[in-house]
């Protein structure tokens, strides 16, 4: 069993699994089923697909993802902003055949998998850092905005397309007024709904608490929300016949049956133009996948390892590449549910996934009359609270350089595009990041009196020797800033008075690559031509073991130290033993 979970971490909870757990994995099955079959059908339309895409990405991913995830409790499926991605980069294929648009979400969904998997095997998780959080932020806010944008379609009954906030508001504008197409049905409906769905969230539990109703059933009929204004709206609809009488838009024919399960066909031009996409929307949902996974984790007193959920995100989205679905991750509100409503193990995600292949195969009918407007509601109460653009403005005045990064995704994204704007945040933060560290802190260090410590000669009362130098770097070294050392070296011995030492301090370099050792070869060299013997001291051990694989501490000059003050001891003991005896100055 050991062996086979190494494998399949999601079978890890299999061998304890008793009555207990089965039946709170069921009854949180049915909780969030409830909250997952409306949000599926909503975030299908905001992908710019068919409302069944939805409900077939909440089925046989949530499967591969309870077998090869590392969560107990996450809840993979359609998401905003990963359906905000995909109608973006299924819109700019051009594709108005309903058969090719489902192609085209499967094979996003496949190249997503192969990604995410292709990192997983070769333990890049770290791959999310290049995201840092003002950049995600406001990416969140931007798309956030861009999603309330293009719901306002089915509020106002207009058509209105587009994927920039320009190209929308162009859209809304394009025949004139748009109170000239306004359909009021639509708009009452879409009122109604998103009003009916703040209510529950908010004013709702607090009438239920006081008729005192206990916590449970309180949260049952607070969850239970969406589903009651799909089954009201629906019959509503249906009854009065407003998609006849008055024009309002309804999802219409649905198919009954169980997913398709084929290989997503597309030419080969349009994988070529998928792949970019493919690489932001796994990286997207890694990150929105990982954040939900860890803050539930460390609730439960739990792990998750960021790579295996690499594999079981990869797992994931194939499985909605092969059934008729476009691209998945770990859901906040969906997880959230999961876990409140009681889920143990990963067998409460099948149990949702079963339910809704039932819902899938026999009921959808159902939604026949459902009204676009009240699957937007559902859209828009689940999401307007991402939009935090407070997040940017606190980036800034931390950091000018994170607040511009923030600020030019979040600009990109509305005016440029989602795909060029998280591009854009993510290459000045890469960029940043290089600047930094092109030029990275240094100090030139003197003995603190009466102690064994050293501190930068610019803070602190120290006192320093006439002929050795301390210099300590506070950089990992590598190809960007080699050249810059050997600069700071030879300005700091230039102005310096017959010199006869200098020591480096690498406290704080935990890596030196190929370009850095040719550089500090360099230093050596220029050191002894002038007379001048170069020295390490507090060299990490990792780092000393590269060194001295590279044969570079056989050819320094100096030595090489376990502390500094054991390097001035031996290089300078009369400044070493007049800084223990004189009185710190204060």
């Amino acid at each position: 069993m050991d062996a086979l979970t190494r494998f399949l971490p999601g079978l890890a909870w299999f061998k304890d699994y008793n009555r207990t757990l089965l039946t709170r994995d069921g009854l949180a099955s049915l909780v969030t089923a409830v909250l997952l079959i409306p949000q599926s059908l909503a975030y299908a339309l905001l992908a710019g697909l068919p409302p069944q895409a939805g409900l077939y990405a909440s089925i046989a991913p949530l499967v591969a993802y309870a077998v090869f995830g590392s969560s107990r409790v996450l809840a993979v499926g359609p998401v905003a902003v990963v359906s905000l991605m995909t109608a973006a980069a299924i819109g700019s294929l051009g594709l108005t055949d309903p058969a090719e648009i489902m192609a085209a979400a499967g094979a996003l969904a496949l190249l997503s998998s192969l990604l995410l998997v292709l990192f997983g095997v070769f333990r890049l998780g770290s791959v999310a850092n290049f995201l840092s959080r003002p950049v995600v932020e406001a990416f969140i806010t931007a798309s956030t905005v861009l999603i309330i944008a293009s719901q306002l379609r089915h509020f106002l009954g207009v058509d209105m397309h587009g994927a920039t906030l320009p190209e929308l508001v162009v859209s809304l504008f394009a025949s004139g007024s748009p109170l000239a197409d306004l359909n009021l049905t639509a708009l009452v409906v879409g009122v109604a709904s998103l009003a009916f769905l703040l209510a529950a969230r908010s004013a709702l539990p607090d009438l239920l608490k006081r008729m005192k109703l206990s916590e449970s059933l309180v949260s049952g009929i607070t969850r239970a929300a969406p589903a009651v204004l799909v089954a009201v709206t629906a019959l509503s609809a249906w009854l009065l016949g407003l998609n006849a009488n008055t024009g309002l838009a309804i999802v219409g024919e649905l198919p009954s049956g169980l997913p398709p399960f084929a290989f997503p066909l597309v030419p080969l031009e349009t994988w070529r133009a998928l792949i970019g996409p493919a690489a932001l929307i796994s990286l997207v949902g890694f990150v929105e996948s990982v954040s939900v996974g860890q803050s539930l984790a460390a609730r439960r007193r739990e792990t998750i390892e960021p790579n295996r959920e690499l594999l079981g995100l990869g797992a994931a989205n194939a499985a909605a590449a092969f059934t008729g679905g476009y691209p998945v991750t770990g859901g906040f509100a969906r997880s959230v549910v999961n876990e409140s409503a009681g889920a143990e193990t990963p067998l409460a995600g099948v149990f949702t996934a079963v339910i809704i292949l039932l819902v899938a195969a026999f009921l959808t009918p159902l939604f026949h009359h459902l009204p676009k407007a009240a699957l937007a509601a559902t859209i828009l109460a689940a999401i307007w609270r991402m939009a935090n653009f407070k997040d940017a403005w606190h980036a800034w005045k931390y950091s000018h350089a994170d607040g511009a990064a923030a600020f030019l995704t979040l600009a990109g994204v509305l005016f440029l595009g989602v795909e060029i704007g998280l591009t854009l945040g993510v290459a000045l933060s890469v960029g940043l990041v290089l600047q930094r560290t092109m030029r990275p802190h240094w100090a030139e260090v003197g003995q603190v009196p009466r102690t064994h410590h050293f501190r930068n000669i610019d803070r602190h009362d120290v006192i320093c020797s006439p002929h050795v130098i301390s210099l300590r770097i506070d950089e990992a070294l590598y190809f960007a800033n080699a050249r810059f050392l050997e600069a700071l070296a030879g300005d700091i011995l230039a102005r310096e008075s017959r010199p006869t030492d200098l020591v480096l301090l690498f406290p704080a370099v935990n890596f030196v690559d190929a370009s850095a050792l040719s550089s500090l070869r360099t230093i050596n060299t220029r050191l002894l031509d002038g007379g001048v013997r170069l020295h390490l001291s507090e060299v990490k051990g990792p780092v000393a073991d590269k060194l001295i694989e590279a044969g570079f501490f056989e050819d320094l000059s100096g030595e090489v130290f376990l502390s500094h003050y054991a390097a001035m001891r031996t290089l300078d003991p009369q400044t070493t033993l007049r800084a223990e005896g004189v009185e710190a100055e204060r």
